[in-house]
């Protein structure tokens, strides 16, 4: 049975006056969202209203304890005008995952992929025509209990907005080898998708960028030696004709941009390994030769084309050109448009009549 969602629109829409070919990135945002509350061990009062501000009491346990989290995926128009979208029950289940490990209830899985269908429904205008551009869908949840004291809150809100967003500029990118500054530690919060995460990162990706370099490699939190994330990107390698990329340790975020990638290589006759890579065999690599690319993936950038690695003094240069990393994201994209076949059964069709 189809959860029952209501709805109240706004009497104009915005979307006349936005220039899709100039859309500041993370400020632009549609008219509505999607928002549901969590009371008495239940969610309830599912709805799509216009956006507008929340009211929360200062004393809301996610301004002070960090139960909070969220999912990052998008919308994109099919060659036929169709709103798709790309794997949503996937971002179902890891949002789950991240509200079991902190603590937080799970949202039914039906409710949030209907939720989306219906938002994307209503705010279908809003996402940009032109190549490599989408509507970025933000669902997130937090404890908005006020209490001061450390325990597991007791009611929650959890919430779908949307922002459109132009093609990223895939220019090849610098990484710096963080040292001293951890991302996460098995057994931490980095397979979930914590706001505290990111919180963390921030100021070692400054220090970063001040070097001259667009993005931290974050490396095990034990030896400084095993390789995590690149940014907010998982990574992959390409040694020796065969791609590698860091198993899943319970640091590592399971992109589902990630397992996406690694479905499409292996497709394309690639051998792909999940498993523990150092910094050292990167650089031995690039050293003889047999370093051939690197990219990242996520669902922001897609696909981010690496070409070199600092190592404090010293650099790896992985390469100036990317072939297969192109390939693959001309793959993905071209799956979330309909130009070609989605032989995976990736892309969930959003029915234009339920707005």
């Amino acid at each position: 049975m189809k959860p029952n969602i209501s709805i109240t629109k706004v009497e104009k829409s915005r979307v006349d006056t936005i220039d899709f070919n100039n859309i500041p990135l993370g400020t632009t945002f549609t008219d509505h969202m999607f928002i549901c509350d969590y009371n008495n061990g239940v969610w309830e009062n599912p709805r799509i209203e216009p956006l507008a501000l929340i009211p929360t009491h200062p004393a809301a346990m996610a301004l002070h304890y960090g139960q909070a989290i969220f999912e990052g995926m998008k919308a994109t128009l099919d060659t036929d005008g169709n709103p798709m979208l790309f794997r949503p029950s996937k971002n179902a289940a890891r949002l789950n995952f991240s509200a079991d490990r902190m603590g937080m209830p799970l949202f039914p899985e039906d409710l949030f992929v209907e939720g989306l269908k219906q938002l994307v429904a209503i705010e279908q205008n809003w996402i940009p025509p032109m190549d490599g551009s989408a509507l970025y869908l933000r669902p997130f949840m937090y404890a908005d209990e006020p209490f001061i004291g450390m325990r597991a809150a007791t009611h929650f809100k959890f919430i779908i907005m949307a922002s459109p967003s132009g093609p990223f500029f895939n220019k090849r990118i610098k990484l710096w080898a963080e040292n001293k500054y951890i991302r996460a530690a098995s057994g931490g919060t980095g397979e979930a998708k914590a706001a505290g995460n990111y919180a963390a990162a921030i100021r070692p990706t400054e220090y970063a960028k001040a070097k001259g370099y667009d993005q931290v490699l974050w490396l095990d939190a034990v030896e400084h030696n095993y390789i995590q994330e690149v940014g907010t990107m998982n990574i992959f390698f390409k040694v020796d004709g065969k791609f590698i990329t860091p198993k899943r340790d319970g640091s590592i975020l399971d992109g589902i941009t990630r397992m996406s990638v690694m479905d499409i290589l292996r497709d394309k006759g690639f051998e792909v390994e999940e498993r523990a890579i150092t910094i050292q065999e990167i650089r031995d690599a690039s050293l003889n030769g047999t370093l051939e690319e690197a990219f990242g993936t996520g669902t922001a950038v897609g696909i981010a084309y690496i070409q070199e690695i600092a190592m404090g003094e010293r650099t790896i240069h992985v390469s100036d050109e990317s072939p297969v990393g192109l390939m693959v994201n001309k793959t993905l994209n071209d799956i979330k448009t309909g130009k070609v076949e989605d032989k995976f059964g990736w892309m969930v069709k959003v029915e234009k009549e339920l707005a």
